[in-house]
This record gives C-alpha cells, sequence and structure tokens, in this order.
C-alpha cells in the first residue's frame, strides 16, 4: 500500500491541534454542469442511497443526472449570492468566528471547513492539516442530529483519509448535539429576537431534514433526536404541545420517509384555519438550498395557496454571536485533555522573530 507524502519530522515537534468543520456541500456554481458533478458525488454515496449499487447507478446515471441537474440548477440560481452559495458562505464564515472565539479563549490552534461533497474536499482539507503538521484533529460534523447518511458519512470519509495517511493523526469526530444546552439556547434566543418584530403565530412549524423510514427500523437515532430537539426547544421557550408541529421536509424517490411531511402538512393546517405559522428547521447549522427555497419559496407558496396569510420562515443560526459561543463552548468540551492553550514553541519563535524584524525597521 502507498502513502500520501507526510511533512518532513523534526525531534521534538510540538503537537498542534486543529478543528475541522464539516458542513454537507454545495455544487461549485449554479449551472447544469456543476450540478451534474455534484448529485453524482452525493447520490453514489452508498450511505445517502441504500439501494444495491447494480440497481442504483444505471438509474442514477442513465435518468436522474440527465434530468435532475437543469432543475436543481435553476432553484440554485434562486438562491445564489455573490459570495457563492450560502451553505458554502456560511461555512465559511462560523468557521472564521469560531477560530476567533476559541483565540479569544486562550486557545492556539487552527479552525477550518470542509464539505462531504464538492469543494473544499474533507480529504483536501485533511492534506492540508497535516502539511501544516497538525496532530490532532476535531471533526465536527454540522449536524445537530446523527443520521447515518450525514453524520457516518463525514466518518466513512474521515477513516478513508486515514487509510492512505502514514501519520494518521490522533483524532475526534463529535456524533451529535441534539441536546446541547447552548445550541438549544440559541434556538430559542433566534427564536424569541423573531417574535420580538412581531408576535408568534398560531403554529411553529419545526421542519427537519427527512430520510427514509426504514432508518428508523434499522437502529439510525435520528428521528428520536429530532423529537428530543424539539421538545428541549419547546420547554425552553415555555410552549404548549399544541402550538408546536414537528414535521419532515425534502423527500426523495417513492420510498415511505419519516412523516408527516412538511408540505403537506402545512396545507393541512391552511385547510383547518391556521392563518399563521413560523417555520424554523433546527436541522440544518445553516441556511442554504433547503430552507431557503424549499421551505421560504415552495412550503410558503403551498401554504398561501392552501388559505393560509401568513408564513414567516425564522433564519438558521448562520452566525448568530449566541450560536457560535454556544459552538465554542460545545467545542471546548470535546478539546478537554488536549493542551492548546501552551503556544507552540515553534509558533513563540516564530513571533520573537517577527516581533525582533518589527523593532529594526
Amino acid at each position: 500500500m502507498s502513502f500520501r507524502p507526510e511533512p518532513a519530522h523534526r525531534h521534538g515537534q510540538p503537537a498542534r491541534t486543529a478543528v475541522l468543520l464539516v458542513n454537507l456541500g454545495t455544487p461549485d456554481e449554479p449551472t447544469a454542469p456543476a450540478l451534474r458533478r455534484y448529485l453524482a458525488e452525493f447520490l453514489s454515496d452508498p450511505r445517502v442511497v441504500e439501494i444495491p449499487r447494480l440497481l442504483w447507478l444505471p438509474i442514477l446515471h442513465g435518468i436522474i443526472l440527465r434530468v435532475r441537474p437543469a432543475k436543481s440548477a435553476a432553484k440554485y440560481r434562486s438562491i445564489w449570492t455573490p459570495e457563492g452559495s450560502p451553505l458554502a458562505v456560511w461555512t465559511r464564515r462560523q468557521a472564521a468566528a469560531l477560530a476567533q472565539a476559541l483565540a479569544a479563549r486562550g486557545h492556539h490552534l487552527e479552525v477550518r471547513h470542509a464539505m462531504r461533497y464538492g469543494q473544499p474536499a474533507l480529504a483536501t482539507v485533511m492534506d492540508e492539516l497535516r502539511a501544516a503538521g497538525a496532530t490532532r484533529v476535531l471533526v465536527l460534523p454540522m449536524y445537530p442530529q446523527y443520521a447515518a447518511a450525514t453524520t457516518g458519512s463525514v466518518a466513512d470519509a474521515l477513516h478513508r483519509w486515514a487509510l492512505g495517511a502514514r501519520w494518521v493523526p490522533e483524532l475526534r469526530s463529535i456524533g451529535a448535539y441534539h441536546d446541547d444546552p447552548g445550541y438549544i439556547d440559541a434556538l430559542a434566543a433566534s427564536l424569541r429576537r423573531h417574535w420580538a418584530q412581531q408576535p408568534p403565530a398560531e403554529r411553529l412549524v419545526l421542519s427537519f431534514h427527512g430520510v427514509p423510514e426504514r432508518s428508523l427500523h434499522l437502529g439510525d437515532p435520528y428521528h428520536c433526536q429530532c423529537h428530543v430537539t424539539a421538545r428541549l426547544l419547546r420547554e425552553k421557550l415555555g410552549l404548549p404541545a399544541e402550538r408546536v408541529v414537528v414535521t419532515f421536509q425534502s423527500r426523495f424517490g417513492k420510498a415511505k420517509w419519516l412523516e408527516p411531511y412538511t408540505e403537506p402538512t402545512v396545507r393541512a393546517l391552511a385547510a383547518q384555519g391556521v392563518k399563521g405559522i413560523d417555520v424554523m428547521c433546527p436541522g440544518f447549522a445553516a441556511d442554504c438550498l433547503e430552507t431557503l427555497e424549499e421551505i421560504g419559496d415552495e412550503v410558503r407558496e403551498a401554504f398561501v395557496a392552501s388559505g393560509g396569510q401568513d408564513f414567516r420562515y425564522v433564519p438558521c443560526l448562520n452566525d448568530e454571536p449566541d450560536w457560535i459561543a454556544a459552538l465554542a463552548t460545545f467545542t471546548e468540551r470535546h478539546l478537554q485533555g488536549w493542551d492548546t492553550k501552551r503556544v507552540p514553541l515553534a509558533d513563540e519563535a516564530a513571533r520573537q522573530r517577527a516581533l525582533a524584524m518589527g523593532a529594526r525597521d
């Protein structure tokens, strides 16, 4: 077996720690060719589509990748920003904000971000971290609730990368933070800010990303963790159970997925006479196609077309300061045992040289 080149080892080399945020991914641009590349990688993952390869791959390459990219590209164009895909923009900002928050608390470490599909690829960023001398890496999948198709897939990619590394760094990977107090507090604070601008609607709809129902019966904890998040948030806000509705969105294919589905639910609420709803997506750490276009446009249209009047989407946590502070506290907890507050000698020597050069100038 051949290994990737490693940075030259130096005797007495100090331990260096990195934190790597990993999100799902996004196409490079809102065009059919870019979507075809992205979807080919995403939908080829056996964690995402649990159909035998011999059956699935001909369908994927013979039908789906011929039809879906153009449709998906049009949806991405509707949310694309001058900085790029919203998911890429927010994830990049989250990593930068987390780095600042941890540095302010006295930690000396590198904080980077990667995508499970698309760019920057997880394997590429891990190579860059090793080239920079990282010997310990905390991997933080940005999925609050664990699912095999999301967090499990990140673990797969991380372990595949490790197979080709001669010096595998110490690795820690976080499984879920669905019940983390800081996360729940940040969600509650976001809703309170939203309600400070206008009174709460008749119903609060908490829409989580869907997964096939089969995954629940196979032992995936995702469904349970979504409901735990919803219950903790409801209790934090002091809302009665009948005010909060949990739904699942983004169904793909003909198989039965976790229910109730978001769009039929909001249609039913409108038909029952509910005139206003607040919709939040707690399972997404950053706004993306599924929140901005699917919820913000498609589900909004379905609610209004069914007789609803006031549809209010509550943005994801993105880079809200209380969320970044909670993320920093959560990260610190998982860094315990790794001394990240001692300045590496090599870094201190470089700092002293820089100071000396500045004094001479």
